[in-house]
């Protein structure tokens, strides 16, 4: 049994009403689309309520979804090397307690100076000159404060020669190209040690001249 196809139009008095698809093609103009407006006049339409509050609760879910997607991202989110927060990596050469970490410790001073005599040949002049230095110091009549300071000034300079020799090692070890960065570095290293013997001349020149201009005066 065959059936008319129908589509379904408003009454004028809000009531829905069939119109024949025969007549739909006599008068396309009086014709309503299926699933048109079918609510009162004045009255608000409950899909369209309902789908805007779906649509605010489905934004509302996405944003919560995505503020506790960024969060967990964010704690989740592992540390990059920089960061000072991360932790460091682990050191073999850092397991070492107690007398074994002082008796490995005092090994590579010793392979550091062997390094410093072998390779360094600015390290070498200036230990030849505390040879000389240090006995006098000991053996020179002063207080033991000035004692302590003609010693220290001559150590002073052994130690930031050491500290500008392995600044220069360090940066031959990232690169040995030209670089303005690299030469500061290594000038500033220089400066440290030229200060370092200025303080040393100037210490031995206010402690132990007068001693010398009065035995040369004696002698004389």
């Amino acid at each position: 049994m065959r059936t008319r196809p129908s589509t379904v139009g408003r009454a004028p008095n809000g009531a829905l009403r069939a119109v024949d698809a025969e007549n739909d093609n006599d008068n396309d103009n009086a014709s309503i689309e299926p699933f048109d407006d079918v609510s009162e006049p004045g009255t608000p339409n409950h899909a369209d309520h309902a789908h805007g509050l779906n649509g605010m609760n489905g934004a509302s879910a996405a944003n919560g979804t995505r503020q506790n997607g960024t969060q967990s991202d964010t704690q989740n989110e592992p540390l990059s090397p920089d960061d000072p927060l991360a932790p460091l990596p682990f050191n073999p050469y850092k397991g070492n307690r107690g007398l074994t970490r002082a008796w490995h410790a005092m090994k590579n001073s010793l392979a550091g100076f062997r390094v410093a005599i072998r390779e360094e040949s600015a390290f070498r002049q200036e230990l030849t000159l505390a040879a000389i230095l240090i006995p006098c110091g000991v053996l020179v009549p002063v207080e033991p404060v000035s004692r302590v300071l003609l010693l220290g000034s001559v150590l002073l300079v052994l130690i930031v020669e050491l500290l500008n020799s392995s600044v220069e090692a360090a940066i031959d070890r990232i690169s040995l190209e030209r670089h303005e960065l690299s030469r500061r570095a290594k000038d500033l290293g220089s400066a440290a040690v030229m200060v370092a013997l200025g303080m040393c001349l100037m210490t031995w020149l206010l402690i132990v001249g007068p001693l010398v201009v009065h035995w040369v005066k004696a002698w004389l």
